[in-house]
């Protein structure tokens, strides 16, 4: 697999369309539980092959929010690309059954012949649950879909070959810890994991193995 042509900007679900930090302006001015939550995101290390970074978050899901965009790299070539939001709402959130809500888009180009294989949306959604799962990370309320397309070129581009794209768009609650703090840090391990099998990268870790995989990834491709 490889990375979706151009990097997230072509809006993501209300995550693209706001300037950077919570409502208030700053991570500064939010609850002590959503600061502790975010400097665990910003102290987080994570493989070589992937860079991260902070960029705009939105501002109409919830009261806080703060959001990674990240890249698995290998040289030039981009092999995977995505983002995370955290979201805090100190009031809590029906639907969320929590406080804190983790929201992520994450894609990538693969070969046509695996687009078309019917058990392609299973197994990439096992990738999250398997990530998580597999860090010992609990989370309630999950949901997400997961997107194939194609893209066929006639006409004066009828010499490009044909395309095809896999999105993967999930939110869960992870469960809050002491303090009401969810260990964001781990979450992000385990998000970073689910790019990584996206990208075609071996497991970092012992427990990553039970992860489903599918054979035949394309090589990877320039920026």
């Amino acid at each position: 697999m490889a990375a979706a042509q151009g990097r997230l900007s072509d809006g993501t679900g209300g995550m693209d369309d706001e300037k950077e930090g919570d409502r208030h302006g700053s991570v500064t001015a939010a609850p002590a539980a959503f600061q502790a939550a975010v400097q665990a995101l910003r102290g987080s290390r994570l493989r070589p092959q992937i860079e991260i970074e902070s960029t705009r978050a939105p501002q109409k899901l919830a009261p806080f929010a703060y959001a990674l965009e990240a890249a698995v790299v290998d040289g030039d070539q981009d092999l995977a690309d995505g983002r995370l939001v955290l979201l805090h709402d100190p009031d809590g959130h029906d639907a969320w059954r929590g406080t804190f809500r983790l929201v992520t888009l994450v894609r990538a180009e693969l070969e046509p012949e695996m687009a078309a294989d019917p058990l392609l949306p299973d197994v990439c959604w096992s990738w999250l649950t398997g990530a998580l799962q597999a860090r010992g990370l609990a989370c309630g309320e999950p949901s997400g879909t997961v997107t194939r397309a194609s893209s066929h070129y006639f006409g004066g581009l009828s010499e490009r070959p044909a395309a095809s794209q896999i999105e993967i768009r999930a939110s869960w609650t992870p469960r809050e810890g002491l303090g009401g703090v969810p260990d964001t840090a781990g979450h992000l391990a385990a998000w970073c994991d689910l790019l990584a099998q996206v990208a075609g990268l071996p497991p970092a870790g012992p427990g990553d193995a039970s992860v489903v995989t599918l054979p035949q990834r394309r090589g990877p491709q320039s920026r």
